[in-house]
């Protein structure tokens, strides 16, 4: 389970590949400091957004797998039900995150 977690949180925060044959979350490179590199803040999260539903699609595809019995391994169901998961916690406290810091600005006095 640490190394399921330690995968989802590597492509959620450096991109790195792994989860599923895709560049990351925005395609974004290894490095952190190349991050910038000027793509939008709108693409990165659309993309993010991408790839969380594409890992509750492998979920739902795995655990599908398991209960008609096409050979998906019960640990293959579960690590792929933990990373859609995470990745949706991670993205709904990002979700949060943005929308308190919008409330914030908007209750600033110019």
């Amino acid at each position: 389970m640490a190394a399921a977690m330690s995968q989802v949180t590597g492509v959620m925060l450096n991109g790195a590949t792994g989860i599923a044959s895709h560049a990351g979350i925005g395609g974004m490179a290894s490095d952190p400091a190349k991050a910038t590199d000027g793509e939008p803040f709108s693409n990165l999260l659309s993309s993010a957004i991408g790839d969380v539903s594409q890992l509750e699609n492998e979920a739902q595809t795995t655990m599908t797998g398991l209960m008609t019995g096409a050979g998906v391994d019960v640990h293959q169901a579960m690590i792929a039900t933990q990373k859609a998961s995470m990745a949706f916690e991670l993205a709904l406290a990002v979700r949060n995150k943005a929308v308190q810091a919008y409330q914030q600005v908007m209750g600033m006095q110019f």
